[in-house]
């Protein structure tokens, strides 16, 4: 099987894909997916239309690199918040950074996977189907900190962590919608402490 073109790039050729790679994930975080064109992705990275096509054979070929970025970059931070994961009062210190993190900018842009997953997923199998993936890793790491819990008699044994993990992704995504909307981070840290609530309702 041939290896994937992107293992036999020159050095100077994989730093124009990422100079590609990073305009787009930077225009459809401001634009949407849709809104955002090949040309924009083009003038934006500097490059010219037989290199874009050089490394992005058409526009979805590029939606699903960007999806990969995000995932990478949004997993990648949530993992270092819950890879530890066993007691509410880690649960409190992630709500606590996940607020603060999207105050950066006033709750606009909303979440980096959610965003895509509402614009692209009714239109779009191939990425509904990768996005699907990600938030289940996602929903992952929640259900897998919550098992830590359970497993350390901080939650009683009828608590269902892949439950409660579901319940509290959806406060999450909520509140990501909220703070988007209203431009202020208020909602969303409403929409994280009532599914807290939730979860304290297993302490033993």
């Amino acid at each position: 099987m041939a290896e994937p073109e992107r293992t036999r790039l020159t050095a100077r050729g994989a730093a124009t894909r990422a100079r590609i790679l990073d305009a787009a994930v930077e225009l459809m975080s401001v634009k949407g997916a849709t809104a955002t064109t090949l040309d924009d992705v083009r003038a934006a990275s500097g490059t010219s239309k037989s290199q874009l096509y050089h490394h992005f054979p058409d526009k979805d070929a590029l939606v699903q690199e960007v999806i990969g970025r995000r995932a990478q970059d949004l997993l990648a931070w949530h993992e270092g918040q819950l890879k530890r994961l066993n007691s509410m009062r880690g649960l409190e210190r992630w709500r606590d950074a996940v607020v603060q993190h999207n105050a950066l900018h006033n709750g606009a842009y909303g979440c980096p996977l959610g965003s895509l997953a509402s614009e692209l997923s009714d239109r779009n199998e191939r990425a509904r189907t990768e996005l699907a993936a990600h938030f289940a890793t996602w929903e992952g790491l929640i259900a897998d900190g919550l098992e830590r819990m359970r497993a350390a008699g901080k939650l009683r044994p009828d608590a269902d962590p892949r439950r409660l993990a579901v319940g509290l992704m959806g406060a999450l995504q909520g509140g990501y919608l909220l703070a988007q909307t209203k431009q202020d981070v208020t909602p969303m840290k409403i929409a994280l402490d009532m599914a807290l609530e939730g979860i304290r309702a297993f302490q033993t």
